[in-house]
């Protein structure tokens, strides 16, 4: 199947299946999302869906983050993954926002990742889903189901994947398209163990085609049986060892 019809049938799946498509982060504003991404990084978002409303109780805006202490921000996010590195980005952050942006939080990507704890992936999630740009952010859900889907190829950096994706989908499906990748992956293409058996991709996504073909099938088996016999032959052995080691001991009493 060629790369062009992949990204046809993605598309047009998502876009009847999931035309609404959302992060799953709690926010009402700009700089709340911009908080809860940041410390969303290598954490899910049920945990920082967990501490925000505290923490935006205590700092609704930029300027009284800026005003606090890295102290003070780490007893509120004690539970996510990294808080003392969060906590001193989060501080940094609010400073240069009001310093810098006059408090608010800006549009143009290359503008948001001088703030300190935002990368590109965050600087083109608050772009996207905040300013409607023309951008697609890569987190290891989209790294991952893209490269399974076929939609990405020889794809290794986060950069190049969204290189391939920004050239071949089409621009006003590239915000949303985020949440597709990022849902699916969250929910049925996961890392370990994907669910294949209750996915709707499958007649199209190459991991599938790779994974699940005859010829994919008789290797498998061939595996496991090699592993069976394996393991069969690692017992018959120990149990020869044993056998040896008592004779040895009955000898010498």
């Amino acid at each position: 199947m060629l790369r062009s019809e992949r990204y046809r049938h993605f598309v047009d799946y998502f876009s009847k299946h999931q035309p609404e498509a959302e992060t799953e982060l709690h926010y009402t504003n700009p700089f709340e999302l911009l908080v809860a991404v940041i410390l969303s990084a290598q954490c899910t978002d049920k945990r920082i869906n967990q501490i925000t409303p505290a923490l935006f109780a205590r700092f609704p805006d930029a300027a009284s983050l800026a005003a606090s202490n890295t102290d003070e921000v780490f007893t509120y996010i004690r539970s996510v993954s990294y808080p003392n590195n969060k906590a001193k980005h989060l501080v940094r952050m609010a400073k240069m926002l009001v310093d810098v942006f006059g408090g608010v939080v800006p549009a143009d990507i290359d503008e948001l990742q001088k703030l300190p704890g935002v990368g590109r992936k965050t600087a083109n999630v608050i772009a996207s889903v905040v300013y409607d740009v023309a951008a697609i952010a890569v987190d290891t859900h989209v790294f991952r189901v893209a490269d399974r889907l076929g939609l990405t190829t020889n794809a290794t950096t986060p950069l190049a994947v969204e290189k391939q994706l920004v050239k071949y989908l089409p621009n006003n499906t590239l915000a949303i398209a985020h949440h597709w990748l990022i849902l699916h992956g969250r929910y049925i293409c996961v890392a370990r163990s994907p669910k294949c058996e209750i996915c709707p991709l499958t007649w199209f996504c190459r991991y599938y085609e790779r994974t699940h073909t005859e010829k994919a099938l008789i290797k498998a088996e061939a595996q496991k049986l090699k592993k069976a016999k394996d393991a069969k032959r690692k017992r018959s052995l120990d149990g020869i060892s044993r056998e040896l080691a008592k004779r040895s001991v009955d000898k010498n009493i």
